[in-house]
């Protein structure tokens, strides 16, 4: 495949995360585990994608490895048209600094020993953006103007800054070099309620004056459909259903995408009795050992025989919407 040269910022084909499994005395590697099996994504220019999902399915082994920041197996990245996947370590450094990330945890992810003007100052020195300490504090006053702190917090170490005031720092970092597209990590999850809807209107904001795109994840449905223009739905290493977030909300059609939005607590006493209800019974299967055919198949009260033999293929049966389950498409 030639370069890409449209506005798409990042686009994964076919991209594979396995993890050496060792046992016994000695440690051997006796198994792989697929935590990412044979996704595809898009995200355009300026847009978030949403990235939903149990803890285990493979969603944060994605983000990291859609940046080389882990190595995949296989597949293709394409970053603003150029292969990921061709680049030399030393060639790929050339370009971090247009791809960052905002981990979950603000509270590991800020070295205890550096001022917040150190923190935010060091990536613009690294990458010579700043040239004088005198542009270097004007940048770095300008980042915590754009993130809503005061120059006061020039000073303080990250143990004398909140977890909202902490995870503004972590997102100002990210900015300092300007990227063009933005790793969020669940970055609301440690965070209180109150602060976390702060820190959703920031990352909007911020999108909408910087046009920086967002792969953005989270346990939170609700946070994702505020924040992303497109969700896709993750089960046990792959992508199950995607389509834009309004879409996906009005009409979700995966059953596992159901039992999702079923899990929302609704306030609401003329809702359907639960066993009505899309839910997904018992736990998630291990990814050492998936299910044959449909890997949802197990916890599906859907289930028929095609689902246990053949495994369903990611097929758009709308525009812009996907869904990979043989309820839907045969």
């Amino acid at each position: 495949m030639s370069e890409k040269t449209d506005r798409g910022v990042l686009e994964i084909e076919d991209l594979f995360v396995f993890y050496p499994v060792s046992t016994g005395l000695w440690k051997q590697k006796t198994n792989y585990l697929k935590a990412v099996d044979g996704v595809s994504l898009y995200i355009r220019s300026g847009e978030t994608l949403g990235l939903v999902g149990e803890s285990g399915c493979g969603k944060s082994s994605l983000a990291m490895a859609s940046i080389r920041l882990i190595e995949p197996a296989y597949g293709r990245i394409f970053f603003e048209g150029k292969d990921l996947m061709k680049m030399s370590r030393r060639k790929l450094r050339g370009i971090r600094k247009w791809l960052q990330v905002v981990f979950q945890n603000p509270y590991d992810s800020l070295n205890p020993r550096m001022k917040v003007s150190q923190i935010l100052g060091e990536g613009m020195r690294v990458h010579g953006i700043v040239k004088t300490k005198d542009e270097e504090r004007k940048k770095v006053l300008g980042l915590l103007e754009l993130v809503g702190m005061e120059s006061s917090y020039l000073e303080h170490y990250p143990h004398e800054l909140s977890g909202g005031e902490r995870q503004r720092v972590c997102i100002a970092r990210a900015l300092s070099l300007q990227p063009h597209l933005i790793v969020a990590d669940e970055p609301l999850s440690a965070l209180d309620v109150s602060i976390q809807a702060q820190i959703a209107n920031l990352l909007k904001d911020l999108q909408e004056k910087l046009s920086v795109s967002y792969l953005f994840i989270s346990h939170d449905l609700k946070m994702v459909k505020f924040l992303s223009h497109i969700i896709a739905v993750m089960y046990l290493g792959k992508i199950v259903e995607i389509a834009e977030a309004e879409a996906l909300f009005l009409q979700p059609m995966h059953p596992y995408t159901r039992a999702l939005m079923e899990a929302i607590p609704q306030p609401d006493p003329f809702a359907p009795p639960p066993w009505l209800r899309f839910s997904a019974h018992g736990e998630l299967p291990s990814p050492l050992n998936p299910p044959s055919g449909c890997r949802f198949r197990t916890r599906c009260n859907f289930a028929w025989e095609k689902c246990f033999n053949e495994e369903p293929e990611l097929i758009e049966i709308k525009p812009k919407h996907k869904v990979a389950c043989h309820l839907v498409t045969t």
